[in-house]
């Protein structure tokens, strides 16, 4: 697997975002979430991955598309937080994708 650490799962519409340390940590999430294909995982590098679950039950991601920027991944956290309702939204700025992703681990 080609996924950089720290992560999140970016579920499809839902602005929740759910932060991954490991893979031990995503293997659990994939084994208990109900996920749909349109869901991605958005690693430390701004790297999508969406991901299947094969005949032997195996999980496999795939890359996805272009790299994130660092303005997109801001975004998708900014989303997050607005639905929680608990932070200022113009105050959430970051210096690079890992440090965005990052900040979701407070959060747990």
């Amino acid at each position: 697997m080609m996924i950089s650490w720290p992560c999140f799962f970016k579920l499809e519409g839902d602005d929740e975002l759910i932060y991954l340390s490991s893979e031990s940590d995503l293997m659990d999430e994939c084994q208990s979430l109900i996920w749909s294909d349109a869901d991605v995982i958005v690693d430390s590098n701004g790297q999508q991955f969406t991901f299947t679950l094969s005949k032997t039950n195996a999980f496999c991601f795939q890359m996805k598309g272009d790299l994130l920027s660092l303005e997109a991944v801001t975004a998708l956290i900014q989303a997050h937080e607005f639905s929680k309702a608990e932070m200022c939204l113009t105050k959430i700025q970051f210096r690079a994708i890992d440090d965005a992703i990052e900040s979701l681990s407070f959060q747990q």
